[in-house]
């Protein structure tokens, strides 16, 4: 059961924890509302609930924890990014109820001063938890954000390699970046799924790759989502560089790209800002991260034709409407008359 009224022109709404029954009602009328409306009238009501609800950086702490067993560890921690960095340092002391749509919009404009639409929108969906965690406890009956409209996305900019330049990146790669970049242009895997991968997950009679972690930011877990957990074929030209690096690490009964530790790759990162940017360097070609491997694996492929479920099922997207949606300019027109067996009707 639920209360609503107004006090000194101000509209609140509050639960009473009780289940509408015909009896909670008659307690509700003849006990609980004198109550409140004495409460009210003292002074009271407000004084209490302003020791109750929690602030944004109290009830954070919760929700991070009701939450902890369900999400993976990469994803918990983006949570706490986005309350330590650009959460908490504006809303971290105040009162869950005293946040206004207004805020949110106000803020929200702030971040995209720096920050890019993918990223706030993520930084939003963190602080709606938060708020969506609190009604759900009758800490709150509603949510300002849902108030406040998303940001647009950008477009997702494709800059994938030319045939050449691919050619010339692995041709002048050292030691195991040859098989990194190969591996990263004939597989369409992501990044985190390149230093994720094992020995295991190969098998060289079959030709196949099981994709079933990654790694991101030291911590292994299953790929992004769940049709990313898949097996994809190991192209002809693709074999001779697995085994290559095979003869490096393959004995270690570990992972395929080691560092100078024998330990996998903390992040990709470690490859992006060293090994890669300095082969672009050397290369001549214009840095761009290490993801458009995986762009440009998806536009060559569609470009000469191949059968878009297949390219779908290799990049783990979990259709091919998906992957056209993405990259449906690179795929050819053939210059051919359409519907041309309705002949002269």
């Amino acid at each position: 059961m639920w209360i609503t009224f107004y006090y000194q022109s101000t509209r609140y709404r509050r639960t009473l924890n009780l289940d509408d029954t015909k009896a909670n009602r008659k307690l509700a009328t003849t006990k609980i509302l004198p109550e409140i409306i004495h409460k009210l009238n003292s002074g009271a009501f407000f004084e209490k609930e302003k020791n109750t609800i929690p602030t944004v950086d109290e009830y954070a702490k919760v929700s991070l924890s009701l939450h902890s067993k369900s999400r993976k560890a990469t994803t918990t921690y983006d949570y706490e990014t986005s309350i330590r960095l650009h959460i908490s340092p504006t809303f971290g002391k105040k009162r869950l109820d005293k946040i206004k749509p207004s805020d949110i919009q106000l803020w929200q404009n702030k971040l995209l001063d720096t920050l890019k639409p993918r990223r706030v929108r993520n930084v939003r969906a963190t602080f709606n938890t938060i708020f969506d965690d609190a009604i759900r406890d009758e800490i709150i009956d509603k949510n300002p954000i849902s108030k406040v409209k998303v940001p647009k996305l950008d477009k997702v900019e494709v800059k994938s390699f030319a045939l050449d330049e691919v050619k010339l990146i692995i041709e002048t790669a050292k030691d195991d970046m040859k098989a990194f970049t190969a591996l990263g242009f004939f597989s369409g895997m992501r990044s985190g799924e390149l230093i994720g991968l094992r020995w295991s997950d190969i098998d060289f009679e079959k030709k196949e790759i099981f994709i079933q972690r990654a790694i991101r930011m030291g911590t292994i877990s299953t790929p992004k989502t769940k049709n990313s957990i898949r097996v994809i074929d190991i192209l002809d030209n693709l074999l001779p560089y697995l085994k290559e690096q095979y003869e490096r690490t393959g004995s270690k009964d570990s992972y395929v790209f080691l560092n100078e530790k024998d330990e996998h790759y903390y992040d990709i990162k470690r490859i992006r800002n060293t090994k890669w940017k300095n082969l672009l360097k050397e290369c001549s070609i214009e840095f761009r991260t290490i993801y458009q491997m995986r762009h440009t694996f998806a536009t060559i492929m569609i470009e000469n034709n191949e059968d878009i479920l297949w390219v779908s099922n290799m990049l783990g997207h979990s259709d091919a409407s998906m992957t056209l949606q993405m990259y449906a300019k690179y795929r050819k027109r053939e210059d051919i008359k359409r519907a041309s067996f309705l002949g002269n009707i």
